[in-house]
């Protein structure tokens, strides 16, 4: 954003925008958080490795996009994990799992933590990001690819995986990776990835179209950059506005079918473990 703008701002009483050096310390235990020339590249770790989602995550991840898309000084994006995977297996899936129907015992619990989240994840990153999104699949993942495949652009490096584990582990996957992989690969394909949970490979997901390139993992964030770098060079209005027709897709299959389908996950998990 052009100084002038932002003295114009503060010349006619402006609310403050959310500044870098804050937030990227609020959400420290979540991202590395690196900008240069307006890129912002975001770094999904969990003390220092790879990414593990949980529910703090769940939580964190909703609230980083709100900030990180109202900050005026992000132009381009860049989103990838830390190490050889996007998101790592859960150390103690057996604990996570006796934790989960423990909790989703809890009324409040079961609307805050689960429903609204689930549904905030989604609809932050797709309504609340309005610059263009390069996504780095750095590696296979458990879960929760459907943040590479929201991206603009999506890179792959060629041991990435997109998954669907949700019916292997007894849960109606509706919480987003469903509507991604709905929308990218057909319904019928998506069908066999839904009820069978088997990995789509970066080779796979190319020919399929689900990602943009398969790149050599040690080249991977450079090419990112390079691309983040060739949209930084044209009007700031233009890759906005490029932004906004390239998400509109995504912003109506949000408001069709996400709490459609988040419902149903949080009903099944009710159905099945509560009564």
């Amino acid at each position: 954003m052009s100084a002038e703008l932002d003295d114009w701002h503060a010349r006619h009483g402006y609310v403050s925008r959310p500044r870098l050096h804050d937030y990227a310390q609020k959400y420290a235990d979540y991202f590395v958080m690196t900008r240069r020339d307006g890129i912002l590249q975001l770094r999904m770790h969990t003390d220092g490795g790879p990414a593990r989602f949980d529910f703090a995550t769940h939580n964190a991840w909703a609230q980083a996009w709100q900030e990180i898309g109202n900050d005026p000084e992000n132009e381009v994006l860049i989103l990838t994990g830390t190490g050889e995977e996007w998101l790592a297996p859960d150390p103690d899936p057996a604990a996570g799992a006796t934790t989960l129907i423990q909790q989703t015992r809890l009324a409040d619990f079961r609307y805050e933590h689960t429903y609204y989240d689930a549904i905030k994840l989604l609809e932050n990153f797709v309504f609340g990001i309005d610059i263009p999104t390069i996504a780095a699949l750095n590696g296979p993942s458990t879960s929760h690819t459907e943040f590479a495949l929201l991206c603009d652009i999506t890179l792959a490096a060629p041991t990435a995986t997109i998954v669907d584990p949700h019916l292997l582990a007894g849960v109606a996957p509706g919480d987003g990776q469903q509507l991604t992989l709905q929308h990218l690969v057909g319904t019928k394909r998506a069908a066999y990835h839904l009820y069978t949970g088997a990995p789509i490979t970066a080779p796979e997901a190319l020919e399929l179209g689900l990602v943009n390139e398969v790149v050599p993992a040690d080249e991977l964030l450079s090419r990112a950059w390079e691309i983040a770098e060739s949209i930084m060079a044209r009007p700031r209005a233009a890759r906005r506005l490029t932004h906004a027709i390239t998400q509109r897709p995504w912003k109506r299959a949000l408001v069709h079918d996400l709490g459609f389908g988040v419902a149903h996950e949080m009903f099944g998990i009710s159905a099945d473990r509560l009564f």
